[in-house]
């Protein structure tokens, strides 16, 4: 069990390299009584729906009514709907479980098949929701957001079904024996909610239980203890955070003879605080409330975010330490140190199988992996076997519970992902699935850089180009980032990209700014609140370095970003508009003086400060809506959202775009998709069409 609730874990988990309640903005001050777009923050209103009708009809018109756009958008579909995915999977008992999705079925699959089945290059699935089927049958427009199962029969789970691809979901329970939603059975209207088994008849649940029960970042304030069979409304508190709190979660952990309660409460997104919950009473889990506690049968690990001194001992930022956890609460404070980062090295991720932990350690920006296991002298390590050069290789599932299995995700920029199964122990990993290739990698090459940023911090950033490139900056190069909220960007393989991008003759460019987690925390704190015009030093100085080594010019360089890195484009925009010949923005922050009064904005505070007080004095030097001046020589920029975005929302992107247009900008364009969240599309359709739109305008526009 971690120290944050998975709201927040899903949170963090948001990014992704194509882009990355609805309720209306409430009644708070704005900051900026001059502010005449301030409307465009009816989400729903007929005035501002009416406004994204007209916009989205002239941008499709501009960018997406031709022959290039067609193909394109096509060639992204292919690769999304291709029957010959990796279908990636994970272990509740004697199955493996998979959500997929393709032509004939767009909103998905939920299904399970076993392991000697899995083995087969045609697979036989069992299929326990068919979410296509469902919409038909209900008439809605489900979108699946994931499952929570009762061990250890795993007959039944917590379905969690979004009407429109937000964060909010409707929570049903579901029978898997029959196939069907148990009636009069646990059912949660749809919220912003965090729930958790504890027997076949008992429920962790916080979730909007009326006005008051959220929090100001729109998340559970409270959590309860609710019985099946009993109104919900009559469920027992457990515990009830404050306004100010992030999110509020409980779990069980039923893992036998360690059986435990814990009460998480994530005060903002880098701190929160983990209790034990026995015989009704909280006892708090001793460490630092910028370190995450993870208790697993009898260790407690524990990974700091801060330097964390214990007795004569003072522990680095980004160690993983491990102790037991009965001693520890006992009060004892004798630690192990599992991993110590050093310049080069930071802790990507762990995973517990029956015996052993594996680290996923990141080494300038690459994979590497080692297997720990506890003996009675201390731990052994050992590597495990590696990844391909300039690759990513990472923990998919393992079966802790039972085995030390474990599934290996192999995936690099011109190198088709992978999925391996291996036990430690036995013979090396064998690759059970493969994805096809989906564009010709051998015209192209992958080579690291590393840059001076204006402070003279070394910056790594990858670069995809093709053989044949000339060195004489007339390259369409494409420079993509996010920067923030301890996030990595890792060699990825993307189809999409391959086809839409590089296949055309493209170059493509992924920098490693401070903001991300690719160094560690400290990487990430060097570019926190009012050091965050680091990050976009960094990204500028990654910028200036292609147009100095020849690979291209400014007026062929494009950038793009999404959610946090949707800001970073709009400071691109506003403090380096001559670095750049395109900039394609989505899912964006920028209007940072009202950002926290906006969809679940207060819960980023931590990561950019609180503009209502005397921190607005540095948030206002890096808030595009704020910053942009008429009579600038801006390059084009496109604007893309969706209204059912009810994380960041669909109201910045609307505001920047409108009043960029009022100060006389022609190449400023702006594209709404009704459905998807944060990320913009509800199933592949609607996604291809949107990754399609950017990387048409982008090419477009860079020639």
């Amino acid at each position: 069990m971690t120290s944050r609730p998975s709201i927040w874990l899903a949170l963090a988990a948001s990014v992704t390299l194509a882009g990355m309640s609805h309720a209306q903005a409430p009644a708070v001050p704005t900051g900026d009584g001059n502010d005449p777009y301030l409307w465009l923050e009816n989400i729903h209103g007929q005035k501002p729906l009416a406004w994204v009708e007209q916009q989205n009809e002239a941008t499709a018109k501009r960018f997406a009514d031709d022959a290039p756009f067609e193909k394109t958008r096509k060639q992204i579909l292919e690769v999304l709907d291709s029957d010959e995915h990796i279908p990636y999977v994970s272990r509740m008992g004697g199955y493996l479980y998979n959500f997929w999705r393709d032509k004939a079925h767009p909103r998905g699959l939920w299904r399970r098949t076993t392991l000697a089945e899995f083995r087969k290059e045609k697979p036989h699935w069992d299929v326990l929701l068919d979410v296509d089927a469902l919409n038909k049958a209900e008439n809605k427009r489900w979108v699946f957001k994931g499952v929570q199962c009762l061990k250890p029969d795993y007959t039944r789970c917590l379905v969690s079904l979004s009407p429109d691809g937000g964060d909010a979901v409707a929570v049903r329970e579901f029978d898997l024996p029959s196939r069907s939603f148990v009636k009069d059975g646990f059912v949660l209207p749809v919220a912003k909610s965090e729930v958790d088994w504890i027997d076949r008849d008992t429920l962790y649940v916080g979730t909007d239980f009326g006005p008051g029960s959220m929090t100001e970042s729109s998340y559970p304030r409270i959590v309860k203890e609710w019985r099946r069979g009993t109104p919900l409304d009559q469920a027992t508190v457990v515990y009830e955070g404050t306004p100010k709190d992030l999110a509020v979660g409980a779990s069980h952990d039923d893992t036998t003879g360690f059986e435990r309660d814990f009460v998480s409460v994530a005060k903002d997104f880098f701190h929160s605080q983990l209790f034990l919950r026995k015989d009704g009473k909280l006892q708090r889990v001793e460490v630092p409330e910028d370190a995450t506690a993870d208790a697993h049968r009898e260790w407690l690990l524990v990974e700091t975010r801060s330097p964390w001194t214990v007795g004569d001992t003072t522990y680095p930022s980004g160690a993983l330490l491990v102790t037991r956890f009965d001693d520890f609460m006992a009060g004892k404070r004798q630690f192990e140190v599992l991993f110590r980062p050093d310049a080069h090295t930071s802790l990507a991720s762990y995973s517990w199988t029956r015996h052993h932990l594996i680290l996923d350690v990141l080494d300038d920006v690459k994979s590497r992996l080692e297997v720990l296991t506890p003996e009675a002298g201390g731990w052994k390590r050992a590597p495990m076997e590696g990844a391909p050069a300039l690759s990513t290789v990472s923990v998919v599932d393992t079966d802790p519970d039972h085995s030390d299995e474990y599934w290996l995700g192999v995936t690099g920029f011109l190198t088709p992902s992978s999925l391996q199964y291996g036990v430690i122990g036995g013979a090396a990993p064998e690759t059970l699935k493969r994805e096809p290739a989906f564009f010709d990698a051998s015209k192209f090459v992958v080579s690291q850089h590393f840059v001076a940023s204006k402070d003279g911090t070394r910056v790594p950033y990858f670069e995809i180009a093709p053989k044949t490139m000339k060195l004489d900056g007339s390259n369409r190069t494409l420079l993509y980032g996010y920067g923030g909220f301890e996030v990595s960007l890792l060699p990825t393989y993307s189809g999409s990209i391959g086809r839409a991008w590089l296949d055309r003759g493209g170059v493509y460019v992924i920098a490693n700014i401070r903001g991300g987690g690719e160094y560690g925390p400290a990487w990430h704190q060097a570019a926190l609140k009012a050091k965050r015009l680091r990050a976009y030093e960094d990204f500028a100085a990654v910028a200036q370095d292609l147009v100095r080594r020849g690979i291209t010019s400014p007026k062929h360089l494009g950038a793009e970003g999404g959610s946090n890195g949707g800001l970073l484009m709009g400071n691109m925009l506003t403090l380096y508009p001559q670095l750049f010949g395109a900039i394609a923005c989505e899912v964006p922050l920028l209007d940072m003086k009202r950002y926290s009064h906006l969809s679940a904005g207060a819960s980023w505070m931590a990561e950019y400060g609180d503009p209502d007080t005397s921190d607005w004095n540095f948030i206002r030097t890096f808030s595009p809506y704020q910053n942009v001046k008429p009579g600038m020589h801006y390059p084009p920029v496109l604007f893309y959202t969706a209204t059912s975005d009810d994380r960041v929302g669909p109201v910045q992107a609307r505001k920047m775009a409108a009043k960029m247009q009022g100060m006389g900008y022609r190449n400023v364009w702006f594209y709404e998709n009704t459905e998807g969240g944060h990320g913009a599309g509800a199933d592949n359709r609607q996604s291809a069409y949107m990754h399609a739109l950017a990387y048409s305008f982008l090419w477009d526009q860079l020639h």
